[in-house]
């Protein structure tokens, strides 16, 4: 009980160690673009820069409801996609950052990086997972069970992916006709990032093929890599907390079809699920193919720094380093989505040690890099 009212209090991933209707895609309430807004949650943006717009009860008709998901409030069959998007007041088209967030998350569990993503030049969509959000992590009081089960749930774990590919395709349905976001979206610069569950998710996106042998119930054989779900409309990714091999995501197998950049980043408290280390996360590098890969090593960084909901109503499990490490992180993604979505000049130089160093910060002391 103390467990899940802790859990209630903070709100944000709990393994912080861890049909497309037209009318509810333009709703009535969305604000201008050309001033500073505040959302139907009442959300301030960061700045008068950037602007904030939820699409709450976007729904695709193909897949359906996750059982033990929320219900889609207007009934109609289907699963839940809400997405979130955070971009520039003016201008575009802009590249377009797609975001997962971990098992218990919500669409706003990253939402500082949101900001700064777009206030940099990105229009970023964040996803809210339904069948591996807050909602499903507290629900019966049973936060650690529930935490287990929604890793391991066959159709989640198998259609998280396809939400990132859902929600590509409302942009490119949006940047054709909405009224606000027209030609706002540049699609062919297209990267995703994600932490934990998340990272597992943008991972598979970007061609990691997920493993069958955790999954419950059981898929065909139950055993081997699963399906291919990449999306051949994302060019890059970045992965906080990349998994090792082992329950509940990978196999040694899984990372060889990896086919655009990617970039890792954890750091030396950074435990995983199953009892593996930090450390497994870092040496599983190896595992990735040969190409224009990297991962940083973050001295002192939990898995709970990788995420950052300030700004929004959402309140993150604590940690003593994540101030100390968000500075490092974002500053690294924001060097390697310039690199490969705009042709930076300058985003290798930052995307180095030397580059790095300036942003560590207290306990978060020290970066190492490994590129491939």
């Amino acid at each position: 009980m103390k467990l899940a009212a802790r859990i209630r209090r903070t709100g944000v991933v709990f393994w912080g160690f861890a049909c497309v209707s037209l009318s509810s895609a333009s709703a009535e309430w969305e604000p201008p673009l050309s001033k500073p807004i505040s959302n139907q949650s009442g959300e301030l943006p960061a700045s008068g820069a950037v602007a904030v717009l939820a699409f709450p009860d976007l729904t695709d008709p193909a897949r359906a409801a996750p059982p033990s998901a929320d219900t889609h409030r207007q009934g109609s069959p289907g699963r839940r996609v809400p997405i979130k998007l955070h971009l520039p007041t003016r201008g575009g088209p802009f590249p377009v950052i797609i975001v997962s967030h971990g098992a218990g998350g919500t669409w706003d569990t990253h939402f500082a990086q949101a900001q700064d993503l777009a206030a940099h030049g990105y229009a970023v969509a964040c996803i809210e997972h339904v069948g591996s959000n807050l909602e499903r992590l507290k629900r019966g009081l049973r936060p650690i069970k529930n935490l287990l089960e929604m890793t391991r749930d066959a159709d989640e774990v198998l259609t998280r992916p396809r939400d990132a590919s859902f929600v590509l395709d409302r942009l490119a349905e949006w940047n054709n006709t909405h009224p606000r976001l027209k030609g706002r979206f540049d699609l062919s610069h297209v990267g995703m990032m994600g932490h934990s569950f998340g990272a597992y998710t943008t991972m598979v996106v970007c061609g990691m093929r997920p493993a069958l042998d955790w999954l419950s119930p059981a898929v065909k054989s139950g055993k081997g890599l699963g399906p291919d779900l990449a999306d051949p409309r994302v060019d890059c990714g970045v992965a906080l907390s990349p998994q090792s091999p082992g329950e509940p995501f990978f196999l040694a197998e899984s990372y060889a079809s990896l086919r655009v950049p990617l970039l890792g980043i954890t750091g030396s408290k950074d435990d995983q699920q199953a009892g593996r280390t930090a450390m497994e996360r870092k040496t599983s590098f190896a595992l990735w193919p040969k190409g224009e890969h990297r991962l940083i090593w973050l001295a002192n960084a939990r898995h709970a720094d990788f995420s950052d909901p300030s700004g929004s109503t959402d309140r993150a499990l604590p940690s003593p380093t994540r101030s100390d490490a968000q500075p490092v992180i974002r500053e690294a993604t924001r060097a390697f989505f310039d690199l490969y979505l705009k042709a930076n000049s300058t985003a290798a130089d930052r995307l180095t040690v030397r580059g790095l160093r300036p942003y560590l910060h207290g306990n978060v002391d020290a970066v190492e890099l490994l590129v491939k």
